[in-house]
Parts: structure tokens; sequence; C-alpha cells
């Protein structure tokens, strides 16, 4: 499978890590998850802001496409969401930066075990998968408008 670039780079650096380091750089992206937040002045096309039964609070997903066609995410999260998914919010916004919105949902999710590892996907498997789904259900929403718009 031929990954985005930002995100095969993220993947081959996980493959890389011994167990006690890959949790340990989750642990930091988790820390970088506020900087996904949208900025002021920055423009959506869609936004998704909602709390989900899978979720332990509220996470939005900020969705921009760009001239050429490139997605673009911001996400904010409630202060209650698990480190793990805070870390795979800054994984998958720098990973999947620049991607195109049918690329993104066309994207198997096999590569978030080679991120997370197998035992974390296990034990956590509706966490390592809660966000790229929301990240897909907002490129579908998108590429389901442009088809309507593209109709009429």
């Amino acid at each position: 499978m031929n990954y985005p670039p930002k995100l095969n780079n993220i993947i081959n650096l996980f493959q890389t890590l011994p167990e006690d380091e890959r949790r340990e750089t989750l642990v930091s992206y988790a820390d970088a998850a506020k900087k996904q937040e949208p900025k002021p002045g920055e423009h959506f096309e869609l936004e998704d802001v909602r709390k989900d039964q899978e979720c332990a609070d509220t996470v939005g997903v900020y969705l921009h496409v760009d001239e050429q066609g490139k997605a673009h995410f911001r996400m904010t999260l409630g202060p209650e969401v698990q480190t793990l998914t805070r870390a795979m919010t800054a994984i998958l916004c720098k990973g999947l930066d620049g991607a195109t919105p049918q690329e993104i949902l066309d994207l198997p999710s096999d590569f978030v075990t080679r991120i997370v590892g197998a035992e974390l996907v296990r034990v956590r498997s509706q966490t390592t998968y809660y966000v790229l789904s929301r990240i897909k259900g907002i490129c579908k929403v998108w590429l389901d408008r442009q088809r309507m718009a593209a109709v009429a």
C-alpha cells in the first residue's frame, strides 16, 4: 500500500522502535496534540464537533481542502480524551496533511497496528481507530457534497 508520504515516514519511524520507545514516542505525540487545534483566522469547509459513545470526551474535527484539492486537518480534544487518542490525533493530522480526501477515505486502517503496536491495539482497539474513523467520516461528507454540487 502506498500511504501518504508524511504518514509513511511516521509508520517507518514507529516500526524501528522497541516497545518501550514506541510508547514514549506515543506519549510525545499525545503531548503535541494541542498543536493540532484550529488557529485564529483559519477557514474550514467542514467542522464536526461531538461526543461519541466510544470516546471519553468531545472531539472536534475540522477540514480545510485547499485549491489543489489537498486536505488539512485541525482537531480539538476535550480534557477527558485518553492519551492514545491524543497521540493518534497528532499522528493523523501530521501524517494525512496534504493527502486528498479520496486518498484518506481509501486508506486501509492496517497501518494503525504498525504505529501503535499489536498489544495496544488489542487492549484499546476502539481508541486506536476512533480518530481515523472521524477523519474518514468528514472526508466522506466533503466528497459527497462535492459530488452533489457537480450534479446540481
